[in-house]
């Protein structure tokens, strides 16, 4: 009888610590209205990505954290929303890592011509020491990063001619992000490179202010540039990761409760939105091609002359983030499955 009294007061106190947690776990929740802003539309990949984070996140804090999705750029392009993440207006976005470089450098390490081979890759590098440590490098600037999203491997779209070989650049105008690698790998390539926000391509290409642009198959589906583009040249030229980031004023002001919940959903999102991309992009180039684009895909002998040519590009990626850091991501690819 001793034994049982013992055991059910055991019982007892066990449950009712469980319940104190959980109740502490409640209280660390408060009511908070979180604007998370990107730049394609509802309908893209990101922006499913980002209707699934916060439904996660609404889920996990019983309603209590609520997430309101700005897509279109509605917020502004990915340079005035990481401004406004910096200065505390706005609290989470999801952008390219390409529009960071001018807040942490470091960054600029993802944007080397042909660094990556495979998505598998890409995940192993990314989700690995070496990602994070990258990504750490935002919290002196007044930025969290979360996690990385996929972009994808990005293609060349224009209205002069076909890409085949690196001669056919000669002369394009050709949008790229404003980003100092991308502007100079495509200067070496022999294109006029014209650094424009997200925000402002469509018109410009309407418009013929730029004859091309490059970007992955969803991008170019979801933004229908099939309509104001006539040639899609694949050339797989860089892997384009997304980060999903938050105001680090913000941040410091949740309790660790919520931002485990917030850390969680991002992650949740990704392994989403990873497959999603991949799965979509296996579709839109079929798409693209119905569309009316006119598609080639550069020979391997024609891509290796154009990383040659990059290399005075990657050479500016190796000073901006420094040969430690370059080489640690190259040693994080060679263990990484192909």
């Amino acid at each position: 009888m001793k034994r049982f009294l013992i055991a059910a007061l055991a019982a007892t106190t066990l449950s009712s610590a469980i319940t104190a947690v959980t109740a502490q776990a409640a209280d660390d929740i408060r009511p908070r209205m979180i604007r998370f802003g990107y730049g394609l539309n509802e309908d893209s990949n990101q922006g499913r990505a980002a209707k699934l984070l916060a439904e996660e996140i609404a889920k996990a804090s019983d309603g209590k954290l609520k997430v309101r999705t700005f897509g279109s750029a509605s917020l502004g392009s990915d340079d005035q929303m990481q401004n406004a993440l910096m200065g505390g207006a706005q609290e989470m976005m999801v952008g390219s890592t390409a529009t960071l470089v001018g807040v942490a450098e470091e960054m600029a390490v993802w944007d080397t011509p042909f660094l990556f081979e495979s998505e598998k890759q890409a995940d192993y590098v990314l989700d690995g020491p070496v990602g994070q440590k990258v990504m750490d490098a935002l919290e002196e600037k007044g930025l969290v990063g979360l996690a990385y999203w996929e972009n994808g491997f990005r293609n060349l779209t224009n209205n002069v001619r076909p890409v085949e070989k690196m001669e056919d650049f000669d002369g394009i105008k050709l949008r790229v992000m404003p980003n100092p690698v991308f502007i100079d790998t495509f200067k070496q390539m022999g294109a006029n490179a014209v650094p424009l926000p997200f925000s402002e391509l469509f018109t410009a290409l309407e418009t013929k202010a730029v004859d091309g642009q490059e970007n992955p198959y969803n991008t170019i589906l979801s933004s229908k540039f099939y309509e104001v583009q006539k040639y899609l040249s694949v050339t797989n030229h860089v892997y384009s990761p997304w980060i999903v980031t938050a105001s680090k004023r913000w941040w410091d002001g949740l309790s660790k409760t919520e931002q485990d919940i917030i850390m969680t959903a991002a992650k949740t999102a990704r392994d989403s939105e990873r497959e999603d991309t991949r799965a979509e992009a296996r579709e839109a180039l079929a798409k693209i091609k119905e569309q009316g684009m006119e598609v080639n895909k550069v020979s391997p002998e024609e891509i290796q002359r154009m990383r040659e040519k990059a290399k005075p590009a990657i050479q500016t990626v190796i000073d901006t983030v420094g040969e430690p850091l370059f080489n640690e991501v190259q040693a994080a690819i060679e263990k990484a499955p192909k």
